[in-house]
């Protein structure tokens, strides 16, 4: 039997980005790719992220904290599922504190309310090979996609930037009007991203109000994503679009997303609890290898 079998778990979201949380510190157990695709498999269960918990590298953490998107593959950053994870550690005591860390770095964590945190997600990463892009670019606040289908010419240039995972955000006037379906996978498998990309298209309603929709690497489209919007405030904040601080409204809500003069990004939000439930042994029937 699988050792994920009977494993309590947390179904949780951050304004509509789907999230399945799980605490296996003190197990000694692991996710693999494969056990990560059959949970989102489950009843229920069809998550944008899979928050695992393990036990901290560093006295002073609360928990190492590994990322999955739901085709089995890894993110070091995921700004929603983290404020789902404060919850989790918090909602049973009065600590209002959290340090989590991530293959990233650490993520500092406060709670403002029951459900209401902001994550300090640290600095922005804007040089090309950070993010990373293929190719040189001397400014990465209007990057030009090689080989362009006319779909993707018509957007324009877009602005990168990696909050721990890569970001390309694309300027439009109407957001709504977008074929997030369509281009997003184009896109996300470019050449020009070597590790893949998030991709966002962002509508700027004014100097602190921006409306965004994401294709999210490796899950698709999400109601939201709280890396891409850190990483659309600060790219449109660099571009002059807006100030450094903004309500950023996807899908599933809204965040309110701050660059502070020390460089960190600030990221402030709602959370909701759906259900908690154990894992049946049935969904890993397919996950032996």
């Amino acid at each position: 039997m699988n050792p994920l079998a009977h494993r309590p778990f947390l179904k949780m979201n951050g304004i509509g980005n789907e999230i399945v949380v799980l605490d296996l510190r003190g197990s000694g157990l692991a996710v693999r790719p494969q056990d990560a695709r059959a949970i989102a498999r489950g009843e229920g269960l069809a998550y944008d992220q899979l928050m695992v918990l393990g036990d901290p590298h560093q006295a002073d953490a609360d928990a190492f904290m590994t990322i999955f998107n739901n085709d089995g593959s890894e993110s070091a950053s995921c700004g929603n599922g983290t404020r789902c994870v404060a919850w989790a550690l918090t909602r049973d005591t009065d600590r209002d504190r959290l340090l989590l860390e991530t293959s990233a770095g650490p993520l500092d964590i406060s709670r403002n309310g029951d459900r209401n945190f902001t994550v300090d997600m640290g600095p922005p990463r804007l040089g090309w090979r950070d993010i990373p892009l293929r190719d040189p670019v001397d400014d990465t606040r209007a990057v030009a996609v090689p080989g362009a289908t006319p779909a993707i010419q018509a957007l324009g240039p877009f602005s990168a930037a990696s909050m721990g995972n890569p970001h390309a955000i694309f300027w439009v006037k109407d957001v709504a009007g977008v074929d997030v379906a369509g281009l997003g996978p184009q896109l996300e498998h470019h050449p020009l991203f070597p590790a893949r990309a998030n991709i966002s298209f962002a509508e700027i309603v004014s100097r602190d109000h921006i409306r965004l929709r994401v294709w999210e690497r490796g899950a698709g489209i999400t109601q939201a994503c709280g890396s891409a919007a850190c990483a659309t405030l600060v790219c449109a904040a660099r571009n002059g679009f807006t100030g450094r601080s903004a309500t950023v409204s996807l899908p599933g809500g809204d965040l309110v997303i701050t660059w502070r003069d020390d460089d960190h990004v600030l990221m402030t939000g709602d959370v909701e609890l759906e259900f908690e439930g154990r894992f049946d042994p049935a969904l890993f029937t397919e996950a032996t290898v």
